[in-house]
């Protein structure tokens, strides 16, 4: 099986550096939709779907190796190598949101430098309540929700996705969550939202050594703005910029001032 089916990826533009984009849970690539006319002119743009979601090939999710989130990180450097074109004198830029940012991390941390830099949009190094580190649930919220998840996905996804999207002014945006979850199998999303939410990747955050740029929601139900400041804080060499938006994807609900903030960023390290 080809990197290109396995993960649906498309890749196009010429630019002298290449974004590549990975969506989070329950999404996939044409939740990027809004963000990338801010920089198809200027850079060669890849997108792809995370293995078992979207159009990528569901024969291929493995829940070993989609145990943790570095089976997630490993396919992610296998299609930079594939279609990033010519990394020795092209910069290569990962774009990443919610889980996806951890994700990122992991991989640049298995290969130092492979990354000119990277964005992270909506991060979280771990869900859990701990000590003086508020992530934004306890234990217990946890258990109840993946349990709720696996009991009754449809219903789970259905109550979920508008607390997730925020974006009041824009309850279509909502429905277009609501769908995306939907479209998932329900044991692939079970075991994914496993890895997720129980994941804890604080101590990862100084082991990369990556340029960062955080994008943090004035109001996020999922990622709460302590998190941003803590990754911020955690993350050597990183930027926080915190958009004023409800809800955990800025990306769709406020693309126009996502580009805004990414842009000198990425000026700073890919010109």
């Amino acid at each position: 099986m080809s990197i290109r089916q396995r993960n649906n990826v498309k890749a196009w533009g010429s630019g002298s550096t290449t974004l590549l984009f990975a969506h989070g849970f329950g999404c996939d690539q044409s939740m990027w939709r809004f963000l990338l006319p801010a920089f198809e002119g200027r850079y060669r743009i890849v997108v792809f779907d995370a293995v078992g979601s979207g159009a990528s090939d569901w024969s291929a999710y493995d829940p070993a190796r989609y145990g943790t989130l570095l089976g997630y990180a490993r396919d992610v450097l296998e299609i930079a190598d594939e279609f990033a074109e010519g990394f020795a004198d092209r910069p290569v830029v990962f774009v990443g949101h919610s889980v996806a940012a951890m994700v990122g991390l992991l991989a640049t941390i298995l290969q130092p430098g492979r990354f000119a830099a990277q964005v992270m949009v909506s991060p979280s190094p771990c869900y859990l309540n701990d000590g003086d580190y508020r992530g934004g649930f306890s234990l217990a919220d946890i258990e109840d929700l993946l349990q709720t998840l696996a009991d009754n996905y449809e219903g789970w996804a259905r109550a979920m996705a508008p607390a997730i999207m925020g974006a009041p002014a824009r309850p279509e945006l909502s429905g277009e969550l609501v769908d995306s979850f939907c479209r998932a199998d329900p044991a692939i999303a079970a075991h994914f939202a496993r890895v997720t939410f129980l994941s804890d990747h604080r101590a990862d955050l100084p082991r990369s050594t990556t340029p960062a740029l955080i994008l943090q929601c004035s109001e996020d139900l999922i990622a709460p703005r302590a998190v941003g400041e803590f990754t911020h804080r955690a993350l050597r060499g990183s930027e926080l910029h915190v958009i004023d938006n409800i809800g955990h994807c800025p990306h769709m609900s406020a693309p126009r001032e996502c580009a805004a903030a990414m842009s000198p960023f990425l000026r700073q390290w890919t010109d």
